[in-house]
């Protein structure tokens, strides 16, 4: 990675920050795309090599654009790894529900506002929940139904494959030698179970965690190797050991749902309507 820069967002915690550490070892400039710049830097103290820090809030489309507007040069590997996992009903500074403004559209903009800049890969970090997700076009961020934390977090992380495979089908129609890949961690033992406000789950994180849960840095293997693989685009990574939540990094499967072209097309086309972004590298692929 010697001469590469690499953004990572969500980098001062969690797989997050054992990828952006990795890379930086690996002789790349890493770039810590955090919400608290705190945190980030404090962070980024503990990591070998060059690296930075910039504040981006995903639940933000104004910093998310901030963020774009004050980049430049080439970016070899964008890694879109921040997220929330099943807090309360919450929203966005638009309004979107937390999980798919921030899981899926924050990170569809980001990508698309940097696109033109990126020289080699776009990763994305799913999760096995994508498996329990429905793509619900009519009521994509929960204003009528009743709420549920873990449907809205396995939406979120379905949209993440979908994005990845529409963004690929994209830049292979553009010619562009830009890959978007995917991964996902497994059972990685980080602050990510800890936000739902209700002791009960919060207990039986803590006793999943102790019990099943790899480290963070196992956790990043399969970002890695979705970064650094010689695979071909589209590919999803995952751990390949017990049920996919641990061990050594390799290929894996993904949903019906989640190969479904139909689907992710009409989910870009929404995502740009409510991000007010779009494909850089050619606004008429796909139409």
């Amino acid at each position: 990675m010697a001469g590469r820069t690499a953004i990572v967002t969500g980098a001062n915690s969690g797989i997050g920050r054992a990828a952006a550490s990795a890379l930086a070892g690996a002789g790349a400039r890493v770039v810590l795309a955090v919400r608290s710049t705190e945190k980030g830097t404090a962070a980024a103290a503990a990591m070998p090599g060059q690296t930075e820090v910039r504040r981006l809030d995903l639940a933000s489309l104004e910093s998310v654009r901030d963020f774009a507007a004050g980049w430049d040069g080439e970016i070899d590997l964008l890694i879109n790894n921040a997220g929330v996992m099943a807090p309360p009903l919450s929203r966005t500074a638009e309004g979107f529900e937390l999980q798919f403004g921030t899981n899926h559209l924050g990170h569809f903009a980001l990508s698309n506002l940097l696109l033109e800049r990126v020289t080699g890969r776009v990763v994305t970090v799913s999760s096995t929940g994508h498996r329990m997700g429905r793509i619900d076009f009519d009521d994509l961020n929960w204003e009528q139904r009743r709420y549920s934390a873990w449907r809205a977090y396995g939406q979120s992380k379905l949209a993440n494959l979908l994005f990845t495979a529409e963004l690929q089908r994209r830049l292979t129609e553009a010619g562009s030698s830009v890959l978007a890949m995917a991964a996902h961690p497994g059972y990685a033992a980080t602050n990510l179970q800890f936000h739902s406000e209700k002791r009960l789950q919060d207990l039986v994180s803590h006793v999943g965690n102790r019990l099943l849960g790899q480290s963070e840095e196992g956790g990043a293997l399969p970002t890695l190797y979705a970064a650094t693989a010689d695979v071909p685009g589209n590919s999803f990574a995952g751990p390949g050991g017990f049920m996919e939540q641990r061990g050594p990094a390799k290929l894996v499967g993904r949903s019906a749902a989640a190969q479904d072209m139909d689907v992710a097309r009409r989910l870009w086309e929404v995502s740009e309507q409510l991000t007010g972004t779009r494909f850089a590298l050619g606004a008429s692929v796909g139409r």
